[in-house]
């Protein structure tokens, strides 16, 4: 496996969700119960990364996509659909349960990412999803910095200079533009404020 794609696969965006959620667990000042961390942990590993492997698989064996990586507009249209709808429900759900706000969040503001992304592609735009993620991340903990009044300034520095790597790899493989990385990447960022600015 090349570099790029291996960097691609490596820091794909199913991963990003379970280490944000690992890594907010790690960095923020509220105490959490060993047990609740586990629970929130399973449930985010099981609707990021699990249902939308599935998704692709199930997709590739109906023939509804025909690639499992997605390449083309058409390819991406049904998954990305149904993955906001998943990603917003599990937002609402880490909402209405106590102390978890900061994380419903981070849900809520993928779902508004990929409405987004979904809505450019009738402009025949396909965002970067890789990007998106990483933006996001970036976005989420340029928010949290505001709410739990701390800096996370490292964490978005190591992300920033992630997400460089990710989209040279993604330009290294001819799977996006320049202006598919910077929409992606710009579209994550503004997400969370926009949605904290809503919430």
């Amino acid at each position: 496996m090349k570099i790029p794609q291996f960097i691609s696969v490596l820091l794909h965006p199913i991963v990003i969700p379970t280490v944000g959620v690992m890594l907010y667990f790690l960095v923020t000042p509220i105490n959490f119960e060993s047990n609740q961390k586990l629970v929130v942990l399973s449930l985010v590993f099981i609707i990021t990364y699990l249902i939308p492997l599935l998704i692709l698989v199930l997709f590739k064996k109906l023939k509804l996509i025909d690639s499992y990586k997605t390449e083309t507009i058409h390819d991406r249209k049904l998954p990305i659909a149904i993955m906001l709808v998943v990603f917003y429900l599990l937002g609402n759900t880490l909402h209405h349960i106590q102390r978890f706000n900061d994380i419903a969040l981070l849900f809520y503001a993928t779902s508004l990412g990929l409405v987004i992304v979904y809505i450019l592609f009738h402009f025949k735009i396909k965002a970067s999803i890789h990007l998106l993620s990483f933006g996001i991340f970036t976005g989420f903990f340029m928010t949290l910095s505001v709410i739990h009044n701390q800096s996370f300034l490292l964490i978005i520095m190591i992300n920033l200079f992630l997400s460089g790597i990710v989209a040279a790899a993604r330009l290294h493989l001819n799977a996006h533009s320049p202006k598919e990385i910077y929409v992606g990447f710009f579209t994550g960022v503004v997400a969370p404020i926009i949605t904290f600015c809503v919430l």
